[in-house]
């Protein structure tokens, strides 16, 4: 975390189980907020961290409100720890996708009422641009998909006084793709006033050939 801070960057930890634990789906509130706290209390005074209490929840749709529960347990865990001055961010169910704030038993409606004493919570929504926005596709339908896919969450935020992120989006290699990535960006920046940014998915070594990865493959940049 340090390596990555101390060179003006930020750094976001986040537990990237999928809202699981050993396979199952977390709903101890107190094990969590203690996760949480112990893990605060080590980068406590690190203004360059961001926390991400949970990667792409899916599959809770019998236990949708525990989702409530347990972000509420990590904000507080974090606060308790004196980690007052960085942000934190909250992710749905349904992959957290930003098309999933609208439908029934929305991200929305049960996470809608999360409060930070500090005022720095971002509501984090993932927003690929394959035909079925999982990230696993080249095939591509639109060269506006990205806008309209964001269309009824930055709406949600405009009218509840929320923040959102874009934590992960990718495309292929192809004009539609490239296409599609200027509009969804600049359907962010036209919206900045609710959107405090996009992060491309992926980069880095682990990645492999993974086909969304925008990791150099020869020396060069």
């Amino acid at each position: 975390v340090n390596y990555i801070t101390r060179r003006s960057s930020y750094a976001m930890i986040v537990p990237h189980n999928y809202g699981r634990y050993d396979g199952n789906i977390i709903t101890n509130t107190d094990d969590f907020k203690t996760f949480w706290r112990t893990v605060a209390l080590e980068v406590k005074d690190n203004e360059r961290v961001i926390f991400d209490t949970n990667n792409e929840g899916w599959g809770q749709a019998i236990v949708f409100d525990i989702k409530f529960l347990i972000h509420a347990a990590a904000i507080d865990g974090i606060r308790s720890a004196g980690a007052t001055s960085q942000y934190i961010t909250v992710e749905g169910n349904t992959y957290t996708g930003a098309w999933a704030v609208s439908k029934s038993r929305t991200n929305a409606n049960t996470m809608g009422n999360l409060t930070d004493p500090q005022n720095k919570l971002i509501y984090q929504m993932h927003q690929y641009l394959d035909c079925d926005g999982s990230g696993t596709s080249e095939t591509y339908v639109s060269k506006t998909i990205g806008s309209e896919m964001l269309e009824l969450a930055t709406q949600w935020l405009k009218e509840n006084g929320k923040t959102g992120l874009i934590g992960e989006f990718a495309c292929a290699v192809n004009d539609i793709c490239e296409d599609a990535v200027e509009d969804m960006l600049s359907c962010v920046q036209t919206n900045s006033d609710v959107r405090s940014g996009a992060l491309w998915c992926a980069a880095g070594p682990w990645w492999a050939d993974y086909m969304l990865s925008v990791a150099p493959t020869d020396a060069s940049a």
